[in-house]
């Protein structure tokens, strides 16, 4: 039959394996391609785990490279944020358990740091210096601090650290700034940070905090008197400063 002649005669065509060959080579092609896709969001998000965002779309430009020593004056305001007795703690606790909380901790602060448009700069131990940048930078960077001391405030004692009760100090100041790539190229070791005498001024400023203390100096604090609680601490002398400053404590 018709029907006989038209099954026999597919059974019997010869396959084409060139046409066969190039489909396969086309599928291992695109199966590679998904792979080296997914390994690339990856690693792309590792990264982000160890490289600030900004970074990131900074080398994410075509002259990059030529731009990897420049810099830029920026009016921003840095936080350094301390949780108080931790380094002490950690002397006599586990060090697995030291690190699982310490970095609970720093998810905590990140966080607020991140809702408010600060990034973080760097970790330093058992701190955190924060940046903020932009407009109202010295503003989110208050509220930012004030979120910061209440959710680590709110948060319950810790039996596995010898009863341990969490409590910030922290520092802040705000002004002009140099931000760029500091560190050895010829290393191929490169930071991207701020430096200059407002973030030393901040870190300063942190070394006088006490526990749940936001310091900040007589500059910040004429600009934000009207917007935020404050109590005069004091005149003191700052370490490395010449002159002696006025430091408030921010209430709320």
């Amino acid at each position: 039959t018709a029907m006989n002649r038209g099954a026999f005669d597919f059974i019997t065509k010869p396959i084409d394996f060139v046409d066969l060959s190039i489909t396969m080579e086309k599928t291992l092609d695109y199966a590679n391609t998904i792979k080296s896709t997914l390994r690339a969001v990856k690693e792309n998000d590792i990264l982000k785990m160890y490289v600030d965002e900004s970074v990131l779309n900074f080398m994410g430009t075509t002259d990059y490279e030529s731009k990897l020593k420049s810099n830029e004056t920026i009016d921003a305001t840095v936080s350094f944020i301390d949780i108080c007795g931790f380094t002490r703690l950690s002397e006599h606790s586990n060090p697995d358990e030291v690190v699982n909380i310490l970095n609970d901790y720093f998810d905590i602060m990140v966080k607020e740091i991140i809702d408010h448009n600060g990034s973080v700069d760097k970790f330093i131990g058992d701190a955190v210096m924060a940046v903020f940048k932009g407009k109202f930078h010295l503003e989110n960077a208050i509220k930012s601090a004030l979120a910061v001391r209440s959710s680590i405030n709110n948060l319950p004692v810790s039996e596995s650290l010898g009863s341990y009760k969490p409590a910030v100090s922290i520092g802040l100041a705000s002004g002009e700034m140099i931000s760029g790539n500091i560190g050895a190229a010829s290393l191929k070791r490169l930071d991207y940070t701020v430096i200059g005498d407002v973030v030393n001024t901040a870190s300063r400023l942190q070394d006088n905090a006490a526990a749940d203390q936001i310091v900040i100096g007589s500059k910040c604090h004429s600009k934000i008197k009207e917007a935020f609680e404050c109590e005069e601490l004091g005149t003191f002398q700052l370490k490395n400063k010449i002159n002696s400053v006025k430091l408030y404590n921010i209430i709320s």
